[in-house]
């Protein structure tokens, strides 16, 4: 299969090719809306800013050409970081809206009840519980656990859509998935051997 990743200047482009090569796929990368016309698969990565990326996903003519990919026609997506954070309605990190394909907004961590405030952003490996059944985080050789850097993170409505959850500071979102939508909050190109196995497996469970 033809695996397109999206490029808006804000992703770990070069490792997530690397890593997607390594479990068998056909990797093409993107800038604008003509790259993703024939597109079987999509990932979009991201780091920074997220009404940075969604005014340049905006500018790129991006947002419409996804959409009609994505929602429209069911073209499996997976969003990584940012890019997870930017399929929900809003984030509290600048006033613009952002895809809304899945029905949540993005808060950032806040630590004021605690005794000891931890710091921001949060930054390493953390290991993951995931939703019984998920084909996307099955039983490994040990517990899954992969890489975070981020300040903010999802908050949905249905927690059905949750595919796992991480802890700092409490429980938050680390995965949904809403048909062909996928959503991870890590870094899987930087989480060596857990990366590579989420890879195989979401590979294995949406790709046409």
């Amino acid at each position: 299969m033809m695996l397109t990743i999206i490029d808006c200047g804000s992703g770990n482009i070069r490792s997530l090719v690397k890593i997607l090569e390594k479990v068998g796929a056909e990797v093409r990368v993107a800038e604008d809306a003509d790259g993703v016309k024939d597109a079987e698969m999509i990932v979009l990565p991201g780091v920074g800013h997220f009404a940075t990326a969604m005014k340049e996903l905006e500018r790129r003519g991006l947002v419409e050409a996804l959409r009609e990919k994505v929602v429209g026609r069911g073209v499996p997506f997976l969003g990584v970081c940012l890019g997870m954070q930017l399929l929900a309605r809003r984030s509290e990190e600048g006033d613009v809206a952002g895809l809304g394909w899945v029905d949540a907004d993005c808060v950032r961590f806040d630590f004021s009840g605690h005794e000891q405030a931890l710091k921001i952003p949060n930054m390493g490996w953390r290991g993951i519980a995931a939703t019984d059944g998920s084909p996307l985080f099955p039983p490994f050789d040990r517990p899954w656990r992969f890489y975070f850097v981020h300040g903010y993170h999802m908050r949905g409505d249905d927690p059905g859509m949750v595919m796992a959850t991480a802890d700092y500071g409490g429980p938050f979102t680390a995965a949904v998935a809403v048909g062909n939508i996928v959503g991870v909050q890590f870094h899987p190109e930087k989480s060596h051997r857990f990366g590579v196995a989420f890879f195989e497996n979401y590979l294995r469970a949406f790709s046409p």
